[in-house]
């Protein structure tokens, strides 16, 4: 027996950066009882898993608490309003005092003396500071570092330089040298830097918990037992219930339309801004608008199974699966900053050894520390990675990780699949070839029965069709699903099957007269599905879909962004697929492919190619997209195991999203990389210029903040990107 671990989720107050992750790491890994730690900077959130014997709340929350930081127990419908005063506006306070009090301290100093250049230098350096500038100064530096200190305690007790622990050195090293001023400067100014770090990543909370806002809380439905119309949660709707909506609200619930018509504004999951028209028999999905009129559905799952909740479910775990960029800054970090240290301490002590000044040299080390802060690095990477996550959550794209995020910008080849990919997923009976003494009646009742449990566009295809003609199925004993290639059962006493060409060629019931009959179906583009008893084929059924209007113009997008090969891979037989392939552009394509076949097929493109997306919709479709370098499923019409496998969702099943997503992709690298340069270049500059004796501290601190406001508006641009409607 399989033993069971316990979760337990706490809100980390002072956890904004991914720095703080591996403070909180290195402090709980003696923690006994811990399995594994989760952490989502974005809603700052740290979940824990217990090992079998469990772990104790106390030893947690003690653990937290010694870096500095705070752990609250996670509430799952908890809100800024529940939070302190404090807890929500401390940081802004303290930052704004500080700056208060050391301008004040800078005109009272320049007022004193005369001169605002040598009041801003600090005055004569080892010179006595008036009492009263000292005073405000010394303020400046305590309402500025008082967040900062116990963290950078900690760190120091765990031996484990960060950037909290750069910065009290800075100022402790600058007080002891008389640097008042300097010391307030860089207190404030690292304090307000850390505000607008928790400021960026809000601004990202705030785009992603706006798909929190679209979930409606309450929805009318009528009673299964009195038929009475009730209001309540939606988190109390059972499945199966009809739901009424009326014009203006939203749709509380994911169903079917089962009275009345409308028009849905569909634009909260997939992207559209366009209405959509709804009728009898349409699929409608919770958080999105009812525009005109008012109908009633039957409910198809429960609040915490639609589809919206899925995609929040999915956006919130997206954060837990870093970027491979976010790894790296991670680790570069975690060397950087103790390097950075033993640096300074090298400048402060081997050129005075050698006859500097050791009051100079002690200045630029101070000046070493500052310009090392790895503040901006740091910070460039996850909110530009939140930033693009947003920004494509809201063009209707659901990708499920930052490490997502970045593959569609290596991407060399796509495979794509036919059936509601390339096509609606929508096919039609266009003929029934009813045979040896059959009726097109007794065939589409047995064919329905065979495919009531299916949940494939053709099987759907089939039951319409009975539906219009009013066929009831007869009931089907021992259904047995045969993935890829059909199903039997037995109906009346009788053994019936249902499927491909292929599968009537595997029963060996094919006679030539069938057999010419089966290709003039398949060469006219239609699907061919055969129905057949123990003796004799009864009946052959043409299929066909309808091609996107975007399929061709999408693929010819996707080669302009740089993708060198496109394949179409389909169970559909060989007329079909060419006569798709000629439509889309496509000049590659496999058909008649099993589930395995598509494995096998991915897997050669991802030998010959490297980076490859299996994009698809169905069930079939799952495996396929688990071997390739990248799963995109068609998430309005597509299966929950599609769904589920992929790694990118299309929730508005439109292929013309799949070259917006590549180059969605390439500017987010593009940002990325940008920042990463920008602050490493700023940092390399002010080394030299401390080396070379010219740098001052206060000049480092603002050349420090400058980077960091810069790599977090440079990051904040990607949420504006959107795809042309």
């Amino acid at each position: 027996m399989q033993e069971v671990k316990t979760t337990r989720a706490y809100r980390i107050e002072g956890m904004d950066c991914a720095e703080e992750v591996a403070t909180l790491k290195s402090a709980l890994k003696d923690v006994p009882g811990i399995a594994e730690l989760r952490f989502d900077v974005l809603n700052g959130k740290m979940t824990v898993l217990c090992a079998p014997a469990g772990c104790e709340e106390d030893d947690i929350v003690v653990a937290v608490g010694s870096t500095g930081m705070r752990a609250i127990p996670w509430q799952k419908k908890a809100d800024t309003h529940e939070l302190s005063l404090w807890q929500r506006k401390g940081r802004v306070v303290l930052t704004a005092a500080s700056g208060l009090f050391t301008g004040a301290g800078l005109v009272l100093h320049w007022s004193l003396h005369g001169s605002l250049l040598n009041a801003l230098s600090g005055g004569s350096r080892g010179a006595a500071f008036p009492a009263g500038v000292s005073m405000l100064y010394a303020l400046g530096i305590i309402t500025g570092a008082w967040f900062v200190i116990p963290k950078a305690i900690s760190a120091a007790r765990r031996l484990r330089p960060d950037m909290n622990l750069l910065m009290t050195v800075a100022v402790i090293g600058a007080v002891a040298i008389g640097e008042w001023f300097e010391a307030a400067a860089i207190a404030f100014l690292f304090s307000l830097s850390l505000v607008l770090e928790s400021w960026s990543v809000g601004r990202a909370r705030h785009a992603i918990s706006k798909l929190m806002d679209l979930s409606p809380t309450r929805a009318r439905y009528i009673s299964p037992d009195h038929g009475e119309i009730i209001e309540g949660s939606v988190e109390d709707v059972p499945c199966g219930v009809t739901v009424l909506v009326r014009p203006g609200e939203k749709v509380p619930l994911d169903g079917i339309v089962t009275k009345g018509e409308t028009s849905i504004n569909q634009a909260p999951i997939t992207g559209e801004s366009l209405p959509v028209g709804k009728g009898e028999g349409d699929e409608v999905f919770a958080g999105t608008i009812n525009e005109e009129g008012a109908f009633e559905f039957r409910c198809t799952k429960v609040a915490s199974d639609s589809t919206l909740a899925r995609i929040i479910h999915m956006v919130e775990e997206a954060q837990s699966r870093r970027a491979t960029s976010e790894q790296w800054v991670e680790r570069f970090a975690r060397y950087y900053t103790p390097a950075m240290m033993l640096l300074a301490l090298c400048i402060a002590i081997l050129p005075p050894v050698f006859g500097g000044s050791w009051s100079e040299w002690f200045y630029q080390a101070l000046v070493m520390l500052v310009i090392a802060c790895p503040c901006a690095l740091v910070i460039s990477t996850p909110v530009s990675i939140v930033a693009g996550l947003a920004s494509a959550a809201r063009a209707g794209v659901l990708i499920k990780g930052g490490v997502f995020l970045e593959l569609p910008a290596k991407l060399r080849a796509l495979a794509l699949d036919k059936t509601g990919t390339l096509t609606y997923g929508m096919p039609e009976v266009q003929s029934i070839h009813a045979l040896n003494g059959h009726t097109e009646e007794e065939v589409l009742s047995r064919a329905a029965a065979l495919e009531s449990e299916s949940g494939h566009p053709i099987a759907r295809a089939i039951l319409r069709e009975a539906g219009r003609r009013g066929i009831v199925a007869p009931g089907a004993d021992g259904l047995r699903d045969i993935q890829g290639r059909g199903a039997e059962a037995q109906i009346n006493g009788k053994r019936y099957w249902i499927g491909s060409h292929r599968f009537m060629h595997e029963k060996g019931a094919e006679t030539p007269d069938i057999h010419a009959l089966a290709v003039s179906i398949e060469d006219a583009a239609h699907t061919l599905v055969a129905l057949g008893s123990e003796s004799h084929i009864c009946a052959l059924i043409g299929i066909s879909d309808r091609v996107r209007e975007t399929a061709a113009e999408s693929v010819r997008a996707m080669r302009q962004a740089g993708i060198e090969h496109v394949v179409m891979l389909t169970g559909d037989n060989q007329a079909t697929a060419a006569a798709i392939a000629k439509v889309t552009g496509i000049t590659e394509y496999q058909a008649e492919m099993l589930p395995e076949d598509k494995v096998a097929a991915v897997e050669a493109l991802v030998g010959k190619y490297g980076y490859v997306a299996m994009i698809g919709d169905g069930v079939n479709d799952a495996p396929a997209m688990a071997v390739s370098s990248l799963g995109i499923a068609m998430g309005a019409a597509g299966t929950d195991a599609a769904i589920e496998t992929a790694d990118i969702a299309l929730m508005s099943d439109d292929l013309s999203r799949i070259p917006w997503l590549i180059r969605h992709s390439r500017r987010v690298m593009h940002v990325i990389q940008q920042n990463i340069g920008f602050a490493l270049g700023i940092k390399a500059l002010f080394m030299v210029l401390a080396l070379a004796g010219v740098a001052t501290l206060w000049m480092a601190i603002v050349a420090d903040m400058g980077a960091s406001l810069l790599v977090i508006a440079n990051a904040l641009r990607l949420l504006r990107s959107a795809p042309c409607k």
